[in-house]
């Protein structure tokens, strides 16, 4: 069937993680997606992204197709304005003086086409004193608040495990570009979508920044511990740890229940939501030295049991081997010319009726000559370009 964005064309050159996000979310719902590479002679670094047959770069540009041209190059760079008067979006990654340096700028576009719409992520925005600082995604966790979140208490800073500020971008970015697509079909006209690390990072704070904006509270460490709603935490059991949520007396007197501790729960300390938030401490030992006494799966399942909201905490190979992630088919296969039969993670909003694209990622240059017959270019004048070592 036709996939639902297939009727887009998005040229794409992002690189490294966030830029490469965004572009996948349209990619993985069936838009013609042209993943644009420097020639061998211009990227001669190649290690933007990790190891292109590694899990990184599979995973980020799958569903693409791949094109070289070097946009340094008088005759590469019209050969992208070219196909920019036929597309729909381009995304791009760069540092915000670099796309008006090699005439990628949204004003440049969109003298060309002005239905384009042009998705762009930097580091900390498009001007501003840091605009031409270079980003990383470290650096947003740690300038929008979430490594001071991060960690037990006293620990000091730490980053997250996985790279937020770089998703979420990306995310944010796809979502903007989809906001512009729509408005399109109104107007007729493109737009210019920029998101930042930073921005992306602040915004994903959530309830954490709005504890600012509005009340002037500056949220500390919690640890394991949920900020705000108790309890709602890391607990040990006889063979690993669980995780509990149980905010809200109704949910105290279920975990109450469950754990048999009837006679503690009638400590005034702990008798009310609020008291139990500012004697937290007290509470999770109560909890700790009950569910010490059997395993972390028979306590899911009592919980469960009694819809107290409980679970495992897993490694990544037990995230897999768990059932009910097996059967939502969050791991799919793509078939890959050189490195064979690659299990990749799924796109994880399930469309009913439709299923998300599994086609592997493209080698540098893999469909140049077909892509850009598709876009006009006659043999000639294909060959003429790689004379000139534009592509």
């Amino acid at each position: 069937m036709t996939m639902p964005l297939a009727r887009f064309t998005v040229l794409d050159l992002t690189r490294v993680r966030s830029g490469p996000t965004c572009v996948r979310q349209l990619a993985d719902w069936g838009a013609n997606v042209i993943k644009i590479e420097a020639t061998d002679e211009v990227d001669t670094g190649k290690g933007l992204g990790g190891a292109r047959a590694g899990p990184d770069f599979q995973h980020v540009h799958r569903n693409k197709r791949g094109l070289t041209l070097n946009l340094k190059a008088p005759e590469g760079l019209a050969a992208f304005r070219r196909m920019v008067a036929q597309a729909d979006v381009v995304v791009e990654n760069y540092r915000p003086d670099v796309k008006t340096r090699l005439g990628v700028d949204y004003d440049s576009l969109a003298a060309i086409n002005p239905r384009i719409v042009l998705g762009s992520i930097s580091g900390f925005g498009q001007d501003g004193p840091y605009a031409k600082r270079p980003g990383f995604d470290q650096i947003a966790q740690g300038m929008g608040g979430l490594m001071w979140v991060t960690g037990l208490p006293g620990q000091g800073p730490v980053r997250a495990g996985i790279p937020v500020a770089d998703l979420t971008a990306g995310l944010y970015c796809a979502l903007g570009i989809m906001v512009a697509l729509l408005e399109r079909e109104v107007t007729g006209k493109g737009r210019w979508v920029h998101v930042s690390l930073l921005e992306a990072m602040i915004a994903m704070m959530d309830f954490q920044a709005t504890r600012w904006t509005m009340k002037g509270e500056v949220p500390k460490q919690a640890g394991n511990d949920h900020p705000t709603t108790i309890p709602t935490g890391l607990f040990k059991t006889s063979d690993g740890v669980i995780n509990i949520a149980g905010g809200g007396q109704v949910m105290w007197e279920r975990i109450v229940k469950v754990l048999g501790i009837e006679d503690q729960a009638k400590d005034p300390d702990i008798a009310t939501d609020a008291l139990r938030s500012r004697n937290r401490v007290k509470v999770n030992a109560i909890i700790e030295a009950v569910t010490q006494s059997d395993t972390a799966a028979n306590w899911v399942a009592k919980f469960n049991t009694e819809g107290v909201p409980c679970g495992p905490v897993y490694a990544m190979d037990q995230v897999f081997a768990d059932e009910q992630v097996k059967h939502l088919g969050l791991e799919m296969t793509v078939q890959h010319p050189r490195l064979g039969a690659l299990n990749l993670v799924r796109a994880p909003m399930q469309i009913a009726g439709v299923e998300c694209a599994r086609n592997p990622t493209p080698e540098r240059g893999q469909h140049t000559d077909e892509v850009l017959a598709e876009f006009g270019f006659s043999a000639a004048e294909i060959a003429a370009l790689r004379a000139a070592r534009a592509v």
